[in-house]
């Protein structure tokens, strides 16, 4: 393995030596990959589509209202993405490897209080700190140490994770909840969960994870190709949290992740309920999750080559153009044959929508303040996915179903489509400054 002697990549510190790294016969960089897809499936938990396999055994044993266990979601998930922006600080001040294992310690002790929830304040407690830990915390550290460690092949190495986990993660665990839920019960189910989380989470982020390859004088994606010969710095322009925000392209695609992951947590959350409204029995449902799993997956094996070459604005332009023909038409669908035909565009949707989040913001304002720079934007999209669930699960209990505020709530997506396909380019920054600092 190519080591590089370059103790400008990083001002502070020295080059770090580890005998893990140094034994490596491959590029660090794949351990890391391998690490971060196991951590990113086990972020399901935290995750609407496992919660969402709960909500009817919340309503039932805790005797609450569709309507307010909604809210209690809403609330949790707001209060869970206020930690967020002090976590993506601590990531880049202390490491992903400091940082993700106090996270699954926390996160499989979470799924533990869920299995002795006994009225509407523990859950509200349970949902900000499933929220805060798994779809926030631990998926930041995972996407963080993932764009710390891949440059060039960044879409190759987030599609790769996006494949694994769609398998695994989204495409498996509502499958495994629901069989967990009348085997042992859904109480113990949780505790089932934590354990599975601490248990594989836990060593993985302790003995794998690693700082940036520059800490111990190797290159992102290996280095070694063009540009990237030995003694030569890896160079990239790097924005700092306050100069990123001033651009339009920060807040352009924010908001069109943010309408998606508000958009789609509410789909999600209320999932069961819109199709069982529409006719079809739980097992057909359960089953949809099969195809949209592995159409995301395939979206994202060959879209993590595409987007290292194709303009993010217009990705992202596409998935939220498809969002919003997924909203019109998800409540209309009554057969079983329609539902999955359905099922593959919001594969394909979802695969977009992940590809995007998982490397634009590094591929935008480079990697020394990422950190920072995506604990804004985590707190910003899981504050935005609280919003989902809330509108839909009212408007069912008030009207007696999703069309009206489905299809409504579809010019959202739309407009923020127009406009990131006109205004949504990669900014530009200015001359005479590089690497955060001014040269």
């Amino acid at each position: 393995m190519t080591r590089v002697n370059n103790p400008s990549a990083d001002p502070e510190s020295a080059v770090r030596h580890s005998r893990l790294i140094d034994a490596c016969p491959i590029f660090y960089g794949w351990v890391i990959l391998v690490a971060a897809t196991i951590g990113t499936v086990l972020t399901s938990p935290g995750q609407t589509y496992a919660i969402s396999a709960f909500i009817d055994s919340f309503i039932q044993d805790l005797n609450l209202s569709r309507s307010l266990v909604s809210t209690l979601y809403t609330a949790g998930s707001l209060a869970g993405s206020v930690a967020l922006t002090f976590v993506g600080r601590q990531i880049d001040a202390r490491g992903p490897r400091y940082v993700g294992t106090i996270t699954c310690i926390l996160l499989g002790l979470t799924c533990v209080y869920m299995g002795f929830l006994q009225n509407a304040v523990m859950l509200v407690i349970g949902f900000c700190l499933l929220r805060m830990l798994g779809q926030g915390s631990l998926s930041m550290v995972c996407r963080i140490v993932i764009n710390q460690w891949w440059s060039r092949r960044r879409g190759m190495a987030i599609g790769i994770v996006g494949v694994v986990s769609s398998i695994l993660g989204s495409g498996s665990f509502p499958a495994l909840i629901k069989w967990l839920i009348p085997m042992y019960g859904w109480r113990l189910g949780y505790v089932i969960l934590g354990g599975l989380v601490a248990g594989l989470m836990l060593p993985v982020s302790l003995f794998l994870f690693r700082d940036r390859p520059e800490d111990y004088g190797l290159q992102p994606d290996g280095g070694g190709g063009e540009g990237e010969q030995s003694g030569q710095q890896f160079e990239e322009d790097n924005w700092t949290l306050d100069e990123a925000i001033r651009t339009r392209a920060f807040w352009l695609v924010s908001a069109g992740l943010s309408a998606m992951s508000a958009l789609g947590t509410g789909m999600t959350f209320h999932f069961f309920s819109i199709f069982e409204d529409n006719g079809l029995s739980t097992a057909v449902i359960a089953s949809i999750f099969v195809p949209i799993a592995a159409t995301k997956a395939i979206v994202q094996l060959g879209g993590g080559f595409l987007i290292d070459r194709v303009p993010i604005r217009v990705v992202l332009g596409i998935s939220l153009a498809m969002m919003a023909a997924v909203m019109i038409t998800i409540p209309r669908v009554t057969t079983a044959e329609v539902a999955l035909a359905l099922s593959v565009v919001m594969g394909i949707r979802t695969g977009l929508q992940q590809l995007v989040s998982g490397v634009v913001w590094a591929r935008f304002f480079g990697r020394r303040y990422l950190g920072a720079i995506t604990g804004v934007t985590s707190t910003i999209g899981v504050a935005s996915s609280a919003l989902g669930s809330m509108p839909l699960g009212i408007a069912r209990d008030r009207m007696g179903s999703y069309t009206f505020a489905l299809t409504w709530l579809a010019v959202i997506p739309l407009i923020l489509s127009l406009l990131n396909f006109a205004f949504g380019a990669q900014p530009v920054k200015k001359e005479g400054v590089r690497g955060g600092q001014a040269s």
